[in-house]
């Protein structure tokens, strides 16, 4: 069988996803452990980890961009640098998802790899967490619930004579410098650094390979993900979606993200079961399922997990109900936003992740005084 250019993204974004799983379930890359361990015990190892995935995935990123091999429009999926800076959204939508996510003892991505491992606590988070997408993304509960009032409240960069959220068009735009390349590949290269650095700044760090090689999985599928979309395969892709009797949903350059996949692989199931509606968000998905699978039953840790009492399940199910709406308001989860928004200096994006932070940090220090 000849597999068309559609079919060949669905099965690279796969592999992609699945290699990332098996390497976070060796590595126990977690960002709520990130938060957890610094909040709890002072211990930012696992924040590094998180910082060097980001640092990576601007970096990476950023040499594609100069290589000529991606560029990275305003109307990528989600819309990480549009001119429409919508930061309530951004604010409320990440500080639900950080709490949600603390509830529900991960944020999507390890709801997905404890999935693979047999956690049948986190298989009831993301049916929870696939409905409430769906019904923000597929029904008209986003629009009466949030949109009539958040929307008003979003500022528009254009008329302001900023091109995009990108950090360098902001900064040109109040410094009235007209062509912003130099300035954005300079503050990329700089934040890349900066964040490379800090995270082997610490000797216990640099001693420990599960979280570097953690980051390092997580930072490069991101770049990997731009790769696949964005450059020449993206192109074709996008053009046999022009030319297709039934297109396939969300051709978009994008890369990694988590929640709005869930809500996409509920409308496949409920709305038809065409396989155009399987995209690449739903493939990364599965992917990241189907890698923590294969390793953990070819480690031997597979086990089945199930809630110890009622209060358990009541605190993941409400985690889950809060992690699908903050993730779609947000526009994104702890790698949505944190890693492969962050990685197009989408202001935005920056503000989600210290909206993620700051809501997990909270929940666990309440969590910690009354628990």
């Amino acid at each position: 069988m000849e597999w068309n250019v559609h079919q060949q993204m669905l099965l690279a974004v796969f592999a992609i996803a699945a290699a990332m799983g098996a390497l976070v379930s060796k590595t126990n890359f977690c960002t709520m452990g990130a938060v957890s361990d610094w909040v709890n015990m002072e211990d930012t190892g696992r924040m590094r980890s998180w910082l060097l995935a980001i640092g990576l995935a601007i970096g990476g990123l950023l040499l594609l961009e100069m290589a000529g091999q991606v560029q990275i429009p305003d109307n990528t999926f989600p819309p990480y640098r549009t001119a429409n800076f919508a930061w309530l959204r951004y604010v409320l939508g990440g500080a639900l998802f950080g709490v949600g996510m603390t509830l529900a003892s991960g944020c999507g991505n390890k709801t997905l790899v404890r999935i693979g491992g047999g956690n049948l606590k986190s298989l009831v988070v993301l049916a929870i967490a696939c409905a409430m997408a769906y019904l923000m993304l597929w029904t008209d509960f986003y629009a009466n619930a949030f949109d009539s009032w958040m929307s008003p409240l979003a500022v528009n960069l254009s008329k302001l004579g900023i091109k995009n959220q990108e950090l360098g068009s902001v900064l040109g735009g109040i410094l009235g410098i007209q062509d912003t390349t130099s300035l954005h590949r300079l503050l990329a290269a700089g934040i890349s650094l900066g964040f490379i650095a800090f995270a082997f700044s610490s000797r216990d760090f640099r001693g420990n390979s599960d979280l570097i090689i953690g980051g390092a999985a997580v930072g490069l599928a991101v770049v990997a993900g731009w790769y696949a979309t964005g450059g020449g395969m993206g192109q074709a892709w996008r053009e046999f979606a022009e030319m297709a009797d039934t297109p396939p949903s969300r051709v978009q350059v994008q890369s990694l993200t988590f929640i709005s996949p869930m809500g996409d692989l509920v409308h496949y199931l409920v709305d038809g079961r065409d396989a155009a509606l399987i995209n690449f968000g739903i493939m990364a998905l599965l992917g990241v399922i189907a890698g923590s699978l294969v390793f953990a039953v070819a480690t031997r840790r597979f086990a089945f997990e199930w809630f110890p009492d009622l209060k358990d399940f009541g605190f993941h199910a409400v985690g889950g109900i809060l992690m699908g709406v903050g993730g779609v308001l947000s526009m994104g989860c702890t790698i949505g936003q944190g890693v492969t928004g962050f990685s197009t200096l989408a202001l935005g994006s920056m503000l989600t992740f210290l909206a993620i932070v700051g809501g997990a940090a909270a929940t666990m220090k309440l969590q910690y005084r009354f628990l």
